[in-house]
């Protein structure tokens, strides 16, 4: 678990400096590329990814941004052979915008209710 823990943190740092320099582009385009590993994942690495990456959240040194955080997740799931999508959503009144993950339609690193409350501007 600490590898894993380790891995989501450095994910964390790679998203953060296209975060840091206003790159929203390249951070899409890093997360819809990353390859979907030729493998089929283990029944419970959906759960160790977020969980490893909620505790690197925890020990990051500042505060970590909803699409940060999903940035990683999506990327670290893909690389495990986990169909998962970074999905962008926003709601009118009040102007919010937010980053979730969705494996096979399901929320897997947030509210389950998210697709609900935001509508879904984009997914990759």
């Amino acid at each position: 678990m600490l590898l894993m823990v380790l891995k989501a943190y450095v994910a964390l740092l790679f998203f953060d400096a296209y975060l840091t320099r206003g790159n929203f582009g390249a951070l899409y385009e890093r997360v819809r590329r990353c390859p979907l590993r030729d493998q089929t994942p283990a029944p419970e690495i959906v759960g160790r990814i977020c969980a490893a990456v909620d505790m690197a959240c925890i020990w990051y040194r500042k505060e970590v941004l909803c699409l940060q955080r999903s940035a990683a997740t999506a990327y670290l799931l893909k690389g495990h052979g986990v169909k998962a999508q970074l999905v962008i959503g926003a709601q009118q009144k009040p102007f919010k915008a937010h980053a979730w993950v969705e494996v096979g339609g399901r929320v897997v690193n947030d509210k389950p209710y998210m697709p609900e409350v935001y509508r879904i501007l984009d997914r990759c």
